[in-house]
């Protein structure tokens, strides 16, 4: 979920209110000018509460669309913070297979290093599916591409959940 998406969203739900608020306005407007112009005291009176009731809603439903703007861009936001997390996890996850694959040497401190801070990520996949290796040293790690999928589909749910909150449909 992008800015630009909540923008253009946001921009189309402000244009859709306004048109439908001026509609409203306009007509009862033109409606009150015309039943005030030929109404009684008493009808001016109804004439009155009715307008005050109108605004209030009309105030309340821009209240409400406010909230729904508001739920919309808290979920966009917690929404990159969760895109970046799993990203370096991606990156991370993706650097081990790499330094698998080419075969690097385990004493190498950049390689502990990765494995070190990989550990907590690839350790619940550990030992699920045997690695495949090939002469020279060279490994195939699956379970880390086990891993990549299993983040995948973890990133794709709460990204999931987090437009549910964000865009709750309502009904008219």
């Amino acid at each position: 979920m992008t800015d630009v998406k909540v923008a253009e969203a946001e921009a189309r739900q402000a244009a859709h209110h306004e048109g439908v608020k001026s509609q409203f306005e306009h007509r009862v407007n033109a409606e009150i000018a015309g039943q005030v112009a030929s109404a009684s005291v008493e009808e001016q009176a109804r004439v009155a509460e009715v307008a005050a009731h109108m605004r209030g809603s009309a105030l309340a439903d821009t209240v409400q669309g406010e909230r729904v703007v508001g739920r919309a861009r808290s979920a966009a936001r917690w929404s990159q913070f969760v895109d970046y997390g799993f990203y370096v996890v991606y990156a991370l996850l993706g650097i081990r297979l790499f330094l698998a694959l080419i075969a690097a040497r385990s004493a190498s401190g950049f390689v502990q290093f990765v494995r070190g801070i990989t550990y907590p990520f690839y350790a619940p996949f550990q030992g699920i599916v045997p690695s495949p290796s090939a002469e020279g040293g060279y490994v195939l790690m699956l379970p880390i591409i086990i891993a990549l999928l299993f983040y995948l589909l973890l990133h794709f749910g709460v990204n999931g959940v987090l437009r549910m909150v964000g865009h709750r449909k309502t009904s008219v």
